[in-house]
């Protein structure tokens, strides 16, 4: 017996009670390292081009650093074209102050057919004393698109099983 499952094919080997033995087939079995792979991360400065009068980060400023860290973890991932489709629960914790690195980490958390999800943090690090807070985090959806901005998948669908890339081309 089998199942389809998204991208990939399930083989069940075996159903015994509640326990299932089975294989896996699919295009993209390295999911995990690719996900660990496009970690991102994004150093920068903050001067006072980048701040309110208050002399900390602008909200908007650190709205753009973590979509662009979302951005490139989400291509890296995906080998793909992507837009930004959403920006899901933005939580700022603390002000970063003039003169303070900020560090934006970016993490693929789960990926479907065509989008991308991905968890961004914002750490203020204080350049003297190395003192390191999380300032706000939040998660992005991007979507892999074409030539035309339509969603494409971002993997190629899995062959059937028993079925070998040579084999369609004849």
């Amino acid at each position: 017996m089998s199942a389809r499952c998204g991208l990939y094919e399930i083989r069940f080997l075996h159903v015994r009670e509640e326990l299932f033995f089975y294989t896996f087939r699919g295009s993209h079995m390295n999911q995990q390292s690719d996900i660990a792979a496009s970690e991102t991360r994004i150093v920068e400065m903050v001067f006072p081009t980048q701040t309110n009068h208050y002399g900390t980060l602008f909200g908007g400023q650190a709205l753009a650093l973590m979509d662009k860290c979302a951005f490139i973890a989400a291509s890296r991932y995906a080998r793909k074209t992507m837009v930004t489709a959403s920006s899901e629960r933005i939580d700022f914790q603390c002000p970063v102050r003039l003169g303070s690195l900020v560090e934006v980490v970016g993490r693929v958390q789960r990926s479907g057919t065509t989008s991308v999800s991905v968890g961004v943090e914002l750490y203020e690090e204080n350049l003297l004393t190395g003192e390191r807070h999380l300032c706000a985090h939040g998660n992005f959806v991007l979507v892999a698109v074409n030539e035309h901005s339509k969603p494409v998948p971002l993997h190629e669908p899995a062959l059937p099983l028993g079925v070998r890339s040579s084999d369609l081309s004849r």
